[in-house]
């Protein structure tokens, strides 16, 4: 059920409001835009609400697919080795556009593919800090896009959160993929936060599915009392074997993406990605139409919602304070 917004707002963000560009697609030029996605297919998901979301938004601004606009999808089937070689094949097609979907490694992939191809990423732990942007208001270069997650703020208020939905907690497992450009930030964040809420962290790693079992048994093995899991797409795509994985081993969790909790994890604290979706195309419009990336200041997400799963809590033998529940935006029952 909905509740009332639950607004976060990070340290020293910048909000940068796209507005919608006046200028309509050029008469009879069919634009080539080029996807390149972690999934296995549009029939993903996680896949398709990104995809709708960004869709609506070109068709908001007059490009319709069939029409003027066609898209040009590539999958890395779950695999972040096979990213590279996806976006230098778009490359050789001579796409107009590039966007990677929510995908740090993908953007990483597309810039080392092509300078000069514009480049849109739907979202980034940290673009400043894993190269792809030179700032946030002057990005440089042929890469821009939105942000969830700048600065300790939003790292610290999970933590926060998740504290006080499990009162007693003293030894938090932070799950990482370190192949992953953010990884580094967010373990960061996450040490400052603990620091200040006096938690002791434990770091474990997971590379790929094959490492959960392993990285839980290590959590269990050093009485880890609570999980605080890295937003990053090896997580995302698999979100219904960690959920089962987090209940087995009696760990309560806060996630960065909402759709772990509806997999059955515990609870998030996240931007939506559809919406960061939609407003991407804006960018990707305003560049159709002439605008350089390195121009276009990075967008950061200021609205993010509390979402519970009063299921899992239940099954954890949890009770979830009122008070956190009243600010919830979406608690499942």
């Amino acid at each position: 059920m909905d509740r009332r917004a639950f607004i976060g707002t990070l340290a020293g963000g910048l909000l940068v409001t796209p507005v919608a560009t006046e200028a309509q697609p050029a008469a009879g030029k069919v634009y080539r835009v080029g996807m390149l996605w972690f999934g296995s297919s549009l029939n993903d998901p996680p896949v398709r609400l990104r995809f709708d979301a960004f869709q609506q938004g070109l068709r908001e601004q007059g490009y319709m697919e069939g029409r003027n606009v066609a898209f040009e999808h590539r999958y890395a089937r779950g695999k972040y080795e096979l990213l590279p070689d996806l976006a230098a094949k778009l490359v050789s097609l001579k796409v107009d556009i590039i966007v990677t979907p929510g995908n740090p490694p993908a953007t990483l992939a597309a810039r080392q593919a092509t300078s000069t191809i514009p480049i849109v990423f739907i979202s980034a732990a940290d673009p400043v800090a894993s190269g792809f942007v030179t700032s946030l208001a002057r990005p440089g270069g042929n890469i821009t896009g939105g942000t969830s997650l700048v600065g300790p703020g939003l790292v610290g208020k999970r933590l926060e959160l998740l504290q006080e939905a499990v009162p007693k907690v003293s030894r938090v497992a932070v799950l990482s993929n370190p192949t992953t450009p953010d990884a580094r930030v967010f373990i960061g964040e996450a040490e400052v936060a603990a620091r200040s809420l006096k938690v002791q962290l434990q770091i474990v790693e997971a590379r790929r599915p094959a490492d959960f079992v392993g990285a839980f048994a290590a959590m269990t093995k050093e009485r880890a009392s609570a999980i605080l899991m890295q937003q990053d797409a090896i997580f995302l795509f698999n979100a219904r074997q960690l959920a089962e994985l987090a209940a087995k081993s009696r760990l309560p969790a806060m996630y960065g993406l909402r759709e772990h909790v509806e997999a059955g994890g515990l609870m998030a604290y996240a931007a939506s990605l559809a919406e960061l979706s939609r407003r991407a195309s804006t960018y990707v419009g305003k560049i159709l139409q002439g605008a350089k990336p390195g121009d276009l200041p990075v967008e950061q997400a200021t609205k993010f919602d509390l979402v519970i799963n009063l299921k899992t809590a239940k099954a954890l033998g949890l009770t979830i304070p009122p008070s956190l529940l009243q600010r919830a935006d979406q608690v499942i029952e």
